[in-house]
C-alpha cells in the first residue's frame, strides 16, 4: 500500500505545482489589467515593478490554493479513470476512500499551510503591497506634451505644442503662459522650436527655446490725471533656457504606519482587539444616540437599562401603564388652539427626531460597516483555508466520476466551479457587510453549500454511480411519466 500511496501522491503534486503556478500568472494578469492605469506612463523602475508584482503575488495565493486544489484532483483522478487505473484499484479490493486517504492527508496540510499564510505572512506583505501602491499612485505621470493642447503637468506653467518630431522630439510652435507669480497672464512666451527635458533625479525640468518672444505686463501706474498705464515689455532672443523645479516627478514611498491597521494587515488576535475597540466605541455611540431620542419617561429608562452594560445598580424598569388613557376622546373635548398648541408641539417632536435620526444614520452606518470589515476578514483567513479541503472533496470524486484528465475537461469544470463558489460567497459576505445575514452566516454560506456537495460526489464516486450517464437520465424521465405524457400529446396530434 506504501508504494500505491507514493504513487497516487506522485501523481497528484506535479499536477497541483503546474497549475497552482499558472492559477497565480493568470490572476497576476488579471491585477495588472486592473490596475495598468495607475502604473503606465510614470517612469518606474522595473525593480519598484518586480517588487509589487511579487507582493501582488502573494495577496493571490489564498485564492489560488483552492483553484489549484480542485483543479489537481480532478486531473489527477480524471487520469486514473481514463487509464482505468482507478478501475484496477477497484478490482483489487482497495475502496475508493482509500485511494483518497493519502491525498487528504495532503490537502490538509496544504489547507493548514494556506491559514498560517494567511495569518501570518499575508498581512505584512499586503502592507508593503498597499503602501508600494499608494506611492505609485501618487507619483505624477511622466510629462507628455500632446500636439495642439495645453498641458498643466509643469508646476506655474502652461505649455502649448504646435507640433511634435517623434524621432527627434523637438517641438515647434510653442505657446508658454507664466503662472509662476500666481497672475493671470501677463507674460507670455512663443517660440519658433525647442527642447524639453527633465533632470536625472527628476527634480528639474528644462526647457530650451530657439527664435521666440516674451511678452510681459507691469503692474498699473497711475498718472496726475488720474489716468492708469500698463507697462508693456517684448524681448526677442534668439535662444532661451528655463528652468523649473518640479515636484512629486520622483518617486517617494510613504511610511507603512498609514495603513498598519487596516483590516488586511492584521493577524486573527489582531483582528479580534480591532473588533472589540471598534465595537465598544460603535456600541457606545448607539447607546448615546438612542437616549438622545426623545420619548416618554418610562420607555427611555428601559431603554437606558437595555443599553447598560455591566451595571449591577440598574433595575428593571415596569412600562406597564397604570391606566389607560383615551387620548382621541380628550383632544375632540379640547377647544380648537388647544389643539392647535398640542399638534404643533407633536410636530416639533417629531421633527426633532427626524433630525436627530438624519445627523446619526450615516456616521452609524459607517462605524458599523468599518468594523464588519475587520470582523470579515478574521472569517476569511477561515473560510478560504478550508476551501482547500471543500474542493478535495469535490474534486477528487468528480474526476473519478468524468474520467477525464490533461487539461481540457478538468479546466472547464473547475472554472465553473470556482465561478460558482465566488458568486455564492461574494453574495453571502455582501449580506453579511450590510447586516441582512448574521455575519457568520453570511462568511460562511459558501462552505455551508459546497461542503455538502463534496460529501455527496464522494459517496456517489465510491459507489459508483453513472451521474454523466444519459441513460441514468432517461430513466429518471421514465420513471416521472414524462414519457407518457408525450405520447399521449403526440396521439392526440
Amino acid at each position: 500500500m506504501k508504494k500505491l500511496h507514493w504513487y497516487i501522491m506522485k501523481s497528484f503534486l506535479g499536477p497541483f505545482f503546474m497549475t497552482f503556478f499558472i492559477v497565480v500568472f493568470v490572476l497576476l494578469m488579471q491585477f495588472l489589467w486592473k490596475y495598468v492605469d495607475d502604473l503606465v506612463g510614470k517612469g518606474l523602475d522595473m525593480k519598484v515593478l518586480g517588487e509589487m508584482l511579487f507582493y501582488a503575488s502573494f495577496g493571490l495565493l489564498p485564492y489560488a490554493f483552492p483553484l489549484a486544489m480542485l483543479l489537481a484532483s480532478i486531473m489527477t483522478f480524471g487520469s486514473f479513470g481514463e487509464d482505468y487505473e482507478l478501475v484496477a484499484m477497484k478490482s483489487s479490493g482497495i475502496s475508493l476512500y482509500r485511494i483518497m486517504k493519502p491525498l487528504l492527508v495532503v490537502a490538509i496540510i496544504v489547507t493548514c499551510t494556506a491559514f498560517v499564510f494567511a495569518n501570518y505572512v499575508l498581512p505584512h506583505t499586503n502592507l508593503r503591497f498597499t503602501t508600494l501602491l499608494w506611492s505609485v499612485k501618487q507619483q505624477r505621470p511622466e510629462l507628455v506634451l500632446q500636439e495642439g493642447v495645453f498641458t498643466n503637468e509643469i508646476d506655474g506653467y502652461s505649455i502649448r505644442v504646435g507640433s511634435k518630431n517623434k524621432k527627434t522630439n523637438v517641438l515647434y510652435d510653442l505657446l508658454i503662459y507664466d503662472h509662476t507669480r500666481n497672475r493671470t497672464n501677463e507674460s507670455v512666451t512663443v517660440a519658433d522650436s525647442g527642447f524639453l527635458s527633465i533632470t536625472e533625479d527628476k527634480k528639474f525640468m528644462v526647457l530650451n527655446l530657439y527664435n521666440g518672444v516674451n511678452y510681459s505686463e507691469g503692474s498699473n501706474q497711475r498718472q496726475r490725471r488720474g489716468k492708469e498705464t500698463y507697462p508693456f515689455r517684448r524681448d526677442n532672443f534668439e535662444e532661451q533656457t528655463i528652468r523649473v523645479k518640479v515636484r512629486n516627478f520622483e518617486f517617494n514611498r510613504y511610511d507603512e504606519s498609514i495603513f498598519k491597521n487596516t483590516s488586511r494587515m492584521l493577524n486573527t488576535e489582531q483582528l479580534r482587539f480591532m473588533e472589540d475597540s471598534l465595537g465598544t466605541d460603535y456600541y457606545e455611540r448607539l447607546r448615546n444616540f438612542m437616549l438622545q431620542i426623545r420619548l416618554n419617561t418610562p420607555i427611555t429608562k428601559k431603554i437606558h437599562n437595555l443599553t447598560t452594560p455591566y451595571d449591577s445598580l440598574k433595575r428593571e424598569v415596569d412600562v406597564q401603564p397604570d391606566s389607560i388613557f383615551n387620548f382621541d376622546e380628550y383632544f375632540n373635548r379640547q377647544e380648537k388652539w388647544i389643539k392647535a398648541e398640542i399638534t404643533q408641539s407633536a410636530l416639533s417632536e417629531a421633527r426633532n427626531n427626524i433630525q436627530t435620526l438624519n445627523m446619526y444614520d450615516d456616521e452609524l452606518y459607517n462605524r458599523k460597516k468599518n468594523l464588519n470589515k475587520y470582523t470579515m476578514e478574521r472569517h476569511r483567513k477561515y473560510t478560504l483555508s478550508l476551501a482547500v479541503l471543500i474542493f478535495f472533496f469535490i474534486g477528487a470524486p468528480l474526476g473519478a466520476i468524468i474520467r477525464k484528465g490533461g487539461l481540457g475537461m478538468p479546466v472547464v469544470v473547475s472554472i465553473l466551479l470556482f465561478i460558482a463558489y465566488y458568486i455564492v460567497s461574494m453574495t453571502g459576505e455582501k449580506s453579511a457587510r450590510e447586516d441582512i445575514w448574521d455575519m457568520f452566516v453570511g462568511m460562511w454560506f459558501s462552505s455551508f453549500i459546497f461542503l455538502p456537495v463534496g460529501i455527496w460526489l464522494s459517496y456517489k464516486a465510491a459507489s459508483d454511480a453513472a451521474l454523466l450517464n444519459a441513460e441514468t437520465y432517461s430513466k429518471l424521465v421514465g420513471k416521472l411519466g414524462l414519457e407518457k405524457l408525450t405520447n399521449k400529446f403526440k396521439k392526440r396530434k
